[in-house]
């Protein structure tokens, strides 16, 4: 009786199979090499407000403090956004008829929050507290780079889990006093790695690098 399979049977199954499995590693690599490139993250992907809020004007022209807006940045996990009641402080008097702020207008008057588009965004299985890394000592610059020079903000900083441990571990260089939490552009007066000794001794920081100090 003739061999149902030629003699090369065996030979070819163990070749297609070791395809089959180099292709899957191929992928799973390929995938976790893909979400960590700026493509994968996010970063620098611009973000299209429903209405156009230049940074570089409110922060550098007007001198504003991140806080006035993000209220809520020294005291709970969320920075907060500020309410419409807030923009229309000073524009109800200030380009209070600019077909630009027409939807500022709008929800003031009927009290529907305008729909800001999320830019920097965790994943649900991350914690972050902005409180606890603000009174430490990290600045909105750290995470949130030069805001006073982006017409329209995007996310400069990665955000990954390699990222965010690379300060956990060393938190010291990216320390600042509280004076200059919201500067931008701010460099120490004199030697970083003394300044962030002391900061770390001061603010009583430590490296967190265990999973549940992010992940809860």
């Amino acid at each position: 009786m003739a061999a149902l399979f030629p003699r090369t049977a065996n030979t070819t199954f163990g070749v297609v199979c070791a395809a089959l499995i180099t292709a899957a590693a191929i992928v799973t690599l390929a995938l976790m090499a893909w979400v960590r490139t700026p493509q994968g993250t996010g970063q620098f992907d611009p973000v299209q407000q429903p209405v156009m809020f230049d940074h570089r004007h409110h922060v550098t022209d007007d001198g504003i403090d991140c806080r006035y807006c993000h209220s809520t940045v020294e005291r709970a996990p969320s920075a907060g956004i500020p309410s419409t009641a807030r923009c229309m402080g000073c524009h109800g008097q200030i380009w209070n008829e600019s077909p630009v702020l027409a939807m500022v207008r709008s929800s003031y008057a009927t009290g529907r929050p305008i729909p800001w588009i999320r830019v920097h965004r965790l994943p649900d299985f991350v914690y972050f507290d902005h409180s606890i890394h603000v009174n430490k000592g990290v600045g909105c610059e750290s995470c949130h780079g030069r805001v006073d020079q982006m017409a329209s903000v995007d996310q400069q900083a990665p955000l990954t889990m390699g990222w965010c441990l690379s300060c956990h571990r060393n938190p010291a260089p990216h320390l600042r006093p509280a004076s200059a939490i919201t500067a931008m552009g701010w460099r120490p007066p004199g030697d970083r790695a003394a300044l962030g000794r002391e900061l770390v001794a001061r603010n009583r920081v430590r490296s967190l690098t265990y999973c549940t100090a992010c992940h809860r």
